[in-house]
């Protein structure tokens, strides 16, 4: 459905390697990178960017898409490893559906980062 996501991050270069190493499990890696900010991406399709704001950004929710739980778990141990602080161990959340497989990530401007996987 999205081609990309921009958000404005306080610090980028934390906010930038937070992603990059939350995210590298599922491939996510530089795109481009310039005045503008970075993009990041896993397949060079849908993307997120990142760019460097001294407006206090707004808290956001970013779920990405796992193809194996196994990566949801690996999210989770790297977003922890970077700073990030957790906001739901991996597991499942059959409040959501019965294969819903996800984990939380407080990032550094307090964004709310998820995992998930629908497979069961």
């Amino acid at each position: 459905m999205f081609d990309h996501v921009a958000i404005g991050v306080s610090d980028y270069e934390v906010s930038k390697t937070f992603f990059l190493r939350a995210l590298e499990p599922l491939g996510v890696k530089v795109v481009s990178e310039g005045a503008l900010g970075v993009e990041m991406s896993p397949d060079g399709q849908a993307s997120l960017c990142l760019g460097k704001t001294d407006e206090k950004p707004s808290r956001l929710h970013l779920a990405f898409v796992a193809e194996r739980r196994e990566q949801v778990d690996a999210f989770y141990h790297a977003a922890l490893a970077a700073g990030g602080k957790d906001n739901g161990a991996p597991g499942l959340r059959p409040q959501y559906h019965e294969n819903y497989y996800a984990a939380f990530v407080i990032g550094p401007d307090g964004h709310n980062v998820e995992v998930v996987c629908h497979k069961a």
